[in-house]
């Protein structure tokens, strides 16, 4: 639950960035790529997360070398 929430405020906090820097007199391209910055990062939470939907045993992220 609590990966869910980071994620939510990651990844809205991103999208709201987007919005508001159209609206900004200043600074619109540091809070635009802030905005891509914590997009990137709200994804990037997620896809490290172990396991899979599948239940597959191969998972890449859990290969045995």
């Amino acid at each position: 639950m609590v990966d869910f929430i980071v994620f939510m405020v990651l990844f809205l906090g991103g999208m709201w960035l987007f919005g508001a820097a159209w609206e900004m007199p200043e600074w619109q391209g540091v809070a635009f790529s802030a905005g891509i910055i914590l997009v990137s990062l709200a994804l990037a939470y997620v896809m490290r997360q172990r396991g899979s939907a599948t239940r597959r045993t191969d998972n890449w992220n859990q290969r045995q070398n």
